[in-house]
């Protein structure tokens, strides 16, 4: 199987292949993944590694392939004026949850409990899926010691935000009663394995 170990740094070269992930699976150092064409790839990068959209990394056989950052569940938080953002922005953080600061906006990983508590800060929040990209250093890369064995199928198109019509702010009569827990501290590590992604036993 071809492996990706290394992140390159160049303009202009051919690239053989797109390998399009999600925030998380882009924290992961250690996983089998499919490029855009369906050929697999193991990567092996440093532990603590994060890809970000428009990376390229190359494979032992010589090919450069770009990252793209797929499209995801995202919330997408705007407030009335630059103090009310920077107010949920301070309570994001204190959660240590990994935000992305766009012009006038935040965005988060969708997730119930903290658009409930976006809102009664008086927020907007718009459930919507986009390309996430946090701040770096924002997010430690605990998913890379994480045992996933459940499949995965990733089918996203790029480039495009979609607007699933999913809006909360104030005034919003939806009721939540979510029983999602929140863990600041991740898990003890694990020596690094690598992750099987959409592989089935038997």
């Amino acid at each position: 199987m071809v492996e990706i170990r290394t992140r390159v740094f160049v303009r202009g070269a051919p690239i053989a292949g797109k390998l399009a992930l999600p925030f998380d699976r882009r924290t992961i150092t250690r996983q089998r993944a499919k490029l855009e064409s369906g050929e697999e790839v193991a990567i092996m990068l440093p532990r603590g590694d994060v890809l970000r959209g428009g990376d390229i990394v190359a494979t032992n056989d010589g090919r450069l392939i770009e990252v793209i950052s797929s499209a995801e569940e995202v919330l997408h938080v705007t407030c009335a004026s630059p103090r009310d953002l920077a107010r949920a922005a301070y309570h994001l953080g204190n959660r240590h949850v990994p935000v992305e600061v766009g012009d006038g906006y935040l965005r988060i990983a969708a997730d119930h409990v903290l658009e409930d508590m976006l809102v009664g800060l008086g927020a907007t929040v718009t459930s919507m899926e986009a390309p996430f990209e946090p701040e770096a250093g924002a997010y430690s890369g605990a998913h890379d010691d994480h045992d996933h064995e459940h499949d995965h199928d990733h089918d996203h198109d790029h480039d495009h935000d979609h607007d699933h019509g999913h809006v909360h702010g104030p005034g919003c009569n939806h009721d939540h009663d979510h029983g999602h827990g929140h863990h600041e501290d991740g898990p003890p590590p694990h020596p690094a394995r690598i992750h099987h992604f959409g592989k089935k036993d038997g």
